[in-house]
């Protein structure tokens, strides 16, 4: 196949599955072996960088997906009158972000990090699509494990779990103590 071929057919199977699809698929879809196809993809990725094109191709967790520019989100809300924007409060930052790097987490370890009841956050987060179920834990009551989903990668701009940014271990015995003195004043009271 030619490489203007393979880009053509790159580009109707990203178009056409609407979802990240991981590289060894689209290789073998494309008759290609995985490196060839990576370099392909990149090259394409280049020319949708340019500020002409209206859509991208990014890359999740070695998984490609075409999707539209952020900087075409105003259009496209004139077009489809009703905008799909999610508010995330404070509450449901700090339970994603316990999901983000806690997972897989059960919702009682949701609960036990975060000092309240996390059912309404949590399934806030589901219906957004930045949290899911992966699973089950292997104890009494087979509890569900949460993790986070590609559309979290794709709303924090991030590739993977390892773009997160580390957290200094200063500041979480910092954030500890200080936990501990509120717990502290709250008992003496």
């Amino acid at each position: 196949m030619e490489s203007k071929n393979i880009e053509a057919a790159i580009e109707a199977i990203l178009f056409t599955m609407g979802e990240a699809i991981e590289l060894e698929r689209i290789a073998a879809a494309v008759g290609q072996d995985i490196e060839t196809t990576r370099k392909v993809i990149n090259r394409m990725m280049e020319q949708y960088d340019l500020p002409s094109r209206g859509i991208k191709i990014i890359e999740l967790e070695g998984a490609y997906q075409l999707c539209t520019k952020i900087e075409m989100y105003e259009t496209l809300i004139r077009i489809a009158h009703i905008p799909k924007k999610h508010f995330l409060s404070d509450v449901l930052l700090e339970t994603l972000s316990i999901i983000a790097y806690k997972q897989p987490i059960t919702k009682i370890e949701i609960e036990a990090i975060r000092g309240v009841k996390s059912d309404h956050a949590v399934n806030k987060l589901i219906e957004y699509n930045l949290a899911c179920e992966v699973g089950r834990m292997d104890a009494p009551g087979r509890p569900i494990l949460f993790g986070t989903t590609e559309e979290f990668l794709r709303s924090f701009g991030i590739q993977s779990l390892e773009d997160l940014p580390v957290i200094n271990p200063e500041k979480v015995e910092d954030f500890k103590l200080e936990v501990e003195e509120e717990l502290q004043l709250k008992l003496d009271i």
